[in-house]
């Protein structure tokens, strides 16, 4: 296996976001303190918003829905979400890019 190969498998990113279920549409908010709020249509029932938010990001990074996980918060808006295979930077970076 190469050492790139390697690399990507190891890069991790863990961030903590605010999820805002039933909103109006899809998207990512930067928020006053530098935190990243989620809107989501999806309601919070069921597992339903939680469902919606790895959906959202995985299409928004461009990767597979089983490299991120959802660390803690699974009841609360205040969530820990770990993605791997894609670095910190990365993902900051794109996930601010969205933001509205």
């Amino acid at each position: 296996m190469s050492d790139k190969a390697d690399k990507k498998r190891s890069e991790q990113a863990v961030l903590s976001l605010r999820v805002q279920p039933r909103a109006s549409k899809n998207g990512i908010v930067r928020m006053e303190d530098g935190g990243l709020k989620v809107r989501l249509t999806a309601p919070a029932v069921e597992n339903a918003a939680n469902e919606a938010l790895v959906r959202f990001l995985s299409e928004r990074l461009k990767i597979a829905r089983s490299r991120i996980e959802i660390v803690s918060g699974h009841t609360s808006r205040e969530k820990v979400v770990r993605i791997d295979g894609i670095g910190d930077d990365k993902v900051r970076m794109v996930l601010l890019d969205a933001a509205e």
